[in-house]
């Protein structure tokens, strides 16, 4: 049961709060409401029900600060995840946006990444695909929503924060 105030990561819609519990008729059936309002989308208002089986597959605690500095450590060793067949690839992806795991979204946000850069690169000005360009979209806004809530910064300021992160853990890795 989740509590008015109360703060999560709730699927793809980001950081959410509870902002209050209605009971609202639907059809015939009147039934009670979570009401979240995305902390980055003022203007949404997302209604889920109370007894909905999808609710807990969708909500995920928030990272802690320690917690994302040490994801950032070691996004470097993390390995791409690149699947050549589309229709598996957009399974893996759809799964990864859906789950919990911050390090499969940070392999998957890494790989299409690198995958748009070989493609610019190699491919003569080519791009990725419009729905791993959209994966990729999606993906960035789960995860620097988060790191931008617990970090107090602007969406805009997190990937500048990453690569500051990883240049100091680079350059005392080179000092040591």
């Amino acid at each position: 049961m989740l509590t008015i105030g109360e703060e999560f990561i709730y699927g793809s819609a980001g950081v959410c709060k509870v902002a209050g519990i209605k009971d609202m008729t639907v059809g015939a059936e009147t039934n009670s409401y979570y009401i979240l309002k995305p902390v980055y989308e003022a203007a949404s208002t997302i209604y889920v029900r109370v007894d909905s089986s999808e609710l807990a597959g969708k909500v995920r605690r928030i990272l802690s600060q320690e917690e994302i500095l040490e994801l950032i450590r070691q996004m470097p060793d993390e390995n791409t995840i690149w699947e050549t067949d589309d229709n598996k690839r957009r399974e893996q992806y759809k799964g990864i946006l859906s789950g919990s795991d911050r390090s499969a979204l940070i392999r998957m946000i890494k790989t299409l990444f690198l995958r748009g850069e070989e493609l610019k690169n190699v491919g003569k000005g080519k791009k990725l695909h419009a729905s791993d360009e959209r994966f990729l979209k999606d993906a960035e806004k789960i995860l620097y929503e988060e790191f931008a809530y617990v970090l107090n910064i602007t969406r805009e300021e997190v990937l500048p924060f990453i690569r500051k992160q990883l240049d100091e853990a680079c350059a005392s890795k080179e000092r040591a």
